[in-house]
């Protein structure tokens, strides 16, 4: 059974555009420091800081996957803040900082928005020029 899980998660993620998949890699880095956040409210810090490396290895995803030369000047500034957010997401487990896991799901959750805006510019340029929407679309300035 467990095969088979793994076997559909594989199929759905080949199918997915490049562009689902850095949304899908927000989502949890988000989703996991919602859940760092409200571990530490719960005063329970070995589940908060769990939540919290989740979170980080997204994030380091994120940054380890930007392609510099097709994404140029954008790339460096999303590299500098992934960069930022994995260190506060550092500190935050330390000293377990709420403020500091609200705002940094804050530019995580702003960042998501634009990816979610080319997505749909994407697939409307498609259909604007008469296109079926490509499953994959790998022109941008990273690669998930």
């Amino acid at each position: 059974m467990k095969e088979n899980v793994a076997q559909y998660r594989r199929t759905e993620i080949l199918g997915q555009s490049q562009l689902d998949l850095i949304i899908q890699v927000y989502d949890k880095a988000i989703a996991s420091m919602r859940e760092a956040s409200e571990h530490f409210r719960q005063d329970r810090a070995g589940p908060g800081r769990e939540a919290l490396q989740k979170a980080g290895k997204c994030v380091t995803h994120l940054y380890t996957t930007l392609n510099h030369e097709k994404g140029g000047e954008v790339a460096d500034q999303l590299g500098k803040l992934y960069a930022f957010v994995i260190n506060e997401i550092n500190v935050a487990e330390s000293t377990k900082d709420l403020a500091r896991i609200d705002s940094n799901i804050t530019v995580l959750n702003n960042l998501r928005l634009g990816w979610v805006g080319l997505r749909e510019q994407a697939v409307d340029n498609e259909k604007a020029s008469g296109e079926q929407p490509a499953a994959d679309s790998r022109s941008f300035a990273t690669s998930a």
